[in-house]
């Protein structure tokens, strides 16, 4: 309910900033920010599909 709540009060605010911007780029990220917050749901993005692998440090046998 109190989260509800937050993300209506929060695209509200995210709406009157993207509405009262002259600055064309901040208006656009200020409309994707606002997508996140309309109807109430938060949409998640998935992070960037990467094929990321960590390794330990390298010895100086292993070069």
């Amino acid at each position: 309910m109190l989260e509800a709540e937050f993300k209506r009060q929060r695209a509200k605010v995210v709406r009157d900033l993207a509405e009262s911007t002259t600055d064309p780029f901040i208006k656009r990220r200020l409309l994707a920010l606002l997508s996140r917050y309309d109807d109430g749901a938060v949409t998640r993005t998935s992070p960037p599909s990467a094929d990321l692998e960590f390794k330990g440090r390298i010895t100086s046998t292993e070069q």
